[in-house]
């Protein structure tokens, strides 16, 4: 799948002449630099794969830490560029997919994924895109009858979407793909074993009682109102099993 031009207008800003500044290319070389080896990667480094000396890559951003930025900076466009071109699929829980399909964003992908490892300021914001998202839509699944309500609606998507992206961090830190540049197939291939257990749980549960959750409740006393609890609820099953509706529009990409 390629998606419209989204990748390519964020790329590079060009200069007059139809050209990438200097600037802007040291850049783009970074963030996939970044991307396949992770923010220890050198300036050396970097100048190297743009051709230029590491003196110029300090005239241009003057630190490594300032050219981390720019890239960070470039980046979080870039993911919003990403879902605008892309909305259907990326409100849906699916924005992962649709970096790993398309070809053009296998360099935001990679550099998604090292942030998501390193922490920081792309890290948080492409979670909390992921968390926007699922609220709107995991609420329109419980007012459809499709998903069961929460007590805690907010609480439970972040969970969600938190233990899906965990999920897929882990398996990317213990085994990393052989070729970096090829993200795109080994989350594929990641979402494709994760989605079985993951309709399973939505559609069947794993406990067979809610008593682990009312004696929860009773422990804590004063548990959140903003929903009715799951045994109450009239728009959805009375108890999940073999025979439960469909999941909901996944909450994160199918996984995660």
């Amino acid at each position: 799948m390629r998606s419209a031009t989204a990748g390519e207008n964020l790329r590079a800003t060009a200069g007059a002449d139809g050209t990438p500044s200097a600037r802007d290319r040291i850049r783009d070389v970074a963030v996939v630099r970044f991307a396949r080896s992770g923010f220890g990667a050198s300036v050396r480094t970097v100048a190297a794969d743009a051709g230029v000396s590491p003196a110029l890559v300090i005239h241009h951003f003057g630190s490594k830490g300032a050219l981390h930025a720019a890239c960070d900076e470039h980046v979080l466009a870039w993911i919003v560029e990403a879902k605008r071109a892309n909305m259907s699929r990326a409100t849906n829980g699916q924005l992962l997919q649709v970096l790993a399909e398309a070809d053009e964003y296998a360099p935001l992908l990679g550099y998604v994924l090292r942030s998501l490892q390193a922490g920081g300021d792309v890290a948080r914001t492409f979670v909390q895109h992921m968390i926007d998202d699922a609220l709107v839509y995991t609420g329109e699944a419980v007012a459809q009858g499709i998903a069961k309500p929460s007590v805690d609606e907010a609480a439970r998507v972040r969970y969600l979407v938190l233990s899906a992206l965990g999920t897929l961090l882990l398996a990317l830190t213990l085994d990393e793909p052989e070729t970096p540049e090829d993200l795109g197939t080994y989350v594929r291939r990641f979402l494709d074993e994760q989605y079985l257990p993951m309709v399973e749980l939505y559609t069947q549960g794993f406990l067979t009682s809610r008593r682990m959750l009312d004696d929860y409740l009773l422990y804590v006393g004063d548990p959140p109102s903003s929903a009715a609890p799951a045994s109450s609820a009239t728009a959805g099953p009375d108890q999940a099993g073999p025979d439960a509706p469909s999941p909901l529009p996944d909450p994160v990409p199918p996984s995660p």
